[in-house]
């Protein structure tokens, strides 16, 4: 490939005559390709599946005869050569510090910031941005440290010229270790939680930050928020904005309304 990607990690698909559901929830997806016609994908050229601690799949296709031991050898032939490639027989001990070095490195750092800026998009402004001077700023959600590189930051949204809150996507809590890794459930605030913000949004003009990391149902927050905001990952640093020194608040992003 033009950008030297040496793998890629199939997950979503789209087939008119599946269900129109989650692969995690599709029947067909679950049972019908990846337990009945599992050897398909073998044969469509993936060479590794998740799950490395239960092995007895695959040794079932071999000894069945479904999938060949060449087949699997041509398989570990291209793991095995990415893992050459990259060096881990050899030097397979990263050096610490040389890691925190590069990792840390300031120019890498100021793009990465720069980055999570640009990500930021401005769903909607009724005026409120952009801003200029320093305003009192009450914040939630942001620290204050931060948030006093660009305003005054009081501690009662009633003395605030605007308020910022930072918000997470909306989600539920579930048991078992696998799905503890990922956020599902309701997408919509919990009606006690949503109050809350509701009463801020009343209170003073608001730019509200809600991290997108799944989607979120979000029609009373729009319709009141000053200036609802998509974030896609960015730190604090990313979301206040880049340039203290112009007391610029928030943001340096993308203001391009979303369209349905």
């Amino acid at each position: 490939m033009e950008a030297d990607c040496s793998q890629v990690m199939p997950y979503y698909g789209q087939r008119t005559d599946w269900e129109e559901v989650g692969f995690g929830f599709n029947r067909d997806v679950l049972t019908g390709l990846l337990r009945e016609r599992l050897a398909k994908a073998r044969d469509a050229g993936s060479d590794q599946f998740g799950g490395e601690q239960c092995p007895e799949v695959i040794v079932e296709l071999v000894r069945s005869g479904r999938v060949t031991e060449e087949r699997i050898d041509e398989s570990v032939r291209r793991l095995l050569r990415e893992k050459f490639t990259l060096g881990l027989f050899e030097n397979p001990y990263m050096d610490p510090d040389r890691a925190e070095e590069t990792v840390g490195a300031g120019e890498f750092t100021a793009l990465g910031e720069a980055a999570q800026r640009r990500s930021l998009t401005v769903l909607t402004n009724h005026g409120l941005l952009p801003l200029e001077g320093r305003p009192n700023l009450y914040v939630r959600g942001i620290c204050e440290q931060v948030a006093a590189a660009y305003g005054n930051v009081v501690p009662d949204p009633v003395d605030a010229d605007l308020a910022v809150l930072r918000l997470r996507t909306p989600h539920e809590e579930r048991p078992g270790l696998f799905e503890s890794f990922f956020h599902s459930g309701s997408p919509a605030f919990p009606e006690d939680e949503l109050k809350e913000i509701l009463r801020l949004l009343d209170a003073v003009p608001t730019l509200v930050c809600v991290n997108l990391e799944r989607p979120a149902v979000l029609p009373e927050i729009a319709a009141k928020a000053a200036a609802p905001v998509a974030d896609h990952g960015a730190r604090g640093r990313g979301v206040t904005a880049g340039r203290p020194r112009r007391h610029r608040v928030p943001l340096r992003a993308r203001t391009e309304p979303l369209t349905p």
